[in-house]
């Protein structure tokens, strides 16, 4: 992938006016989904940036963007630094004829519900954001009715719909990759260690489905509470499976899976011939100083775009962004390069699915009709200096690429 350039992956349509590429990958945080926010968010929201209402730019394209910016905590932080990115693409991006229709809805379905029907009379033509999963069931429902499309970013896949696009790490493409490369290595049976809550419920869906798709088998699924004497009994469960088991998947982050892999060890695993595997959780520091965790095999985003874009960020903004800003500069990259090359038919829904997709600082991306994307991951090893890349994020999609 280009250094410099928010392109498309294949040439069908024009090529992008260039902005800066670079990847992510997320930590967790939890609302009223598994929708998950920068746990490594700054203390305090980034100063000196415009208010919540302002608008940014003054092209003759109006585009919403949609944020919990006056939500407490870790909320309110991600939104503020998503709306730094949303600002960066514009600049970055050479002569847009967009504005950015700047819209708080507090974390909650009726503030956005009201700030997508105030963006759509002030004539937005997409809508960008929320970030909550019924903050976006609350949009979908006001934009379908006007014909607006959405690229959102919850990671909870029963909000994405027909028009409701979202641009965000899904639990269920980091378990394809995961399942798919597992599977590339010779790993047959499998197992998993997963948390009791939402997110683990989608990966439980996920990982049966692929591993039985690639011609696998499912010996075990355990779930577990964060107490952790629950945790070991999970973990009991699993080891009874004996050799049998080749590779176990932990889908959790770093506060959790150094716990999981004590409790299998401490029940007779030997985590050196069972292959351990994770999601995009463990793209954590904590994960990489973990020894028993060593060798473990995680899908995540590759980092050097990230590294890139937090570099401009914090040139910019005096501090660092949180993981997710990647995603709200990506779609505003992305609404920039439509506007730019596509015509009255820039938002349409044969342009945004185009199978070929696009490729962005997170790495190659597409929409599904069903509003869910498809992203190419790489597949890390844990290692002490951090992620080691053993197989490459794909470059389009078309095979072998």
């Amino acid at each position: 992938m280009m250094t410099r350039g928010f392109r498309r992956a294949r040439a069908s349509l024009p090529t992008w006016l260039s902005v800066a590429a670079a990847a992510l990958a997320l930590a967790a945080c939890t609302n009223s989904s598994f929708d998950r926010l920068g746990a490594d968010a700054p203390g305090q929201p980034p100063v000196e940036q415009p208010g919540a209402g302002a608008n940014i730019g003054s092209g003759q394209i109006r585009v919403a963007l949609i944020l919990p910016l006056s939500a407490q905590g870790n909320a309110g932080i991600a939104a503020t630094s998503m709306k730094n990115a949303a600002e960066m693409a514009l600049n970055e991006f050479k002569d847009p004829n967009i504005q950015l229709l700047v819209k708080d809805d507090a974390g909650t379905p009726q503030g956005a519900q009201q700030a997508a029907q105030q963006a759509i009379d002030e004539g937005a033509e997409l809508i960008v954001g929320p970030l909550f999963a019924q903050s976006v069931s609350a949009v979908g429902g006001v934009a379908r009715n006007r014909n607006i499309p959405v690229i959102a970013f919850s990671t909870d896949a029963s909000v994405a719909a027909r028009g409701v696009y979202l641009l965000s790490f899904l639990p269920e493409s980091d378990v394809k990759r995961i399942v798919d490369y597992a599977a590339t290595r010779g790993k047959r049976s499998f197992a998993a260690l997963l948390p009791d809550n939402a997110y683990g419920g989608v990966v439980e869906a996920a990982f049966q489905q692929e591993v039985a798709r690639r011609g696998g088998r499912v010996l075990a699924i355990e779930k577990y509470p964060s107490d952790p004497a629950r945790m070991a009994e999970a973990a009991r469960r699993v080891a009874q499976q004996g050799g049998a088991i080749d590779s176990i998947l932990i889908a959790d982050g770093a506060d959790a899976v150094p716990q999981v892999v004590q409790a299998l060890t401490a029940s007779g695993v030997n985590t050196k011939r069972v292959q351990l595997l994770g999601t995009g959780l463990w793209d954590d520091p904590r994960i990489f100083q973990a020894p028993s965790l060593e060798g473990g095999w995680f899908a995540a985003p590759e980092t050097t775009g990230f590294r890139n874009f937090a570099g401009r960020y914090r040139a910019r903004y005096g501090n660092d962004p949180v993981r997710t800003a990647t995603l709200a500069y990506d779609a505003v990259a992305l609404v920039a390069a439509l506007v730019k090359t596509q015509g009255p038919q820039r938002f349409s829904e044969q342009i945004l699915t185009n199978s070929s997709g696009f490729a962005g600082i997170d790495g190659v991306f597409r929409f599904r009709s069903d509003g869910l994307s498809e992203r190419g991951l790489a597949v890390m090893q844990v290692a002490p200096g951090g992620g080691r890349p053993v197989s490459p994020a794909p470059k389009s999609f078309t095979p072998g690429t």
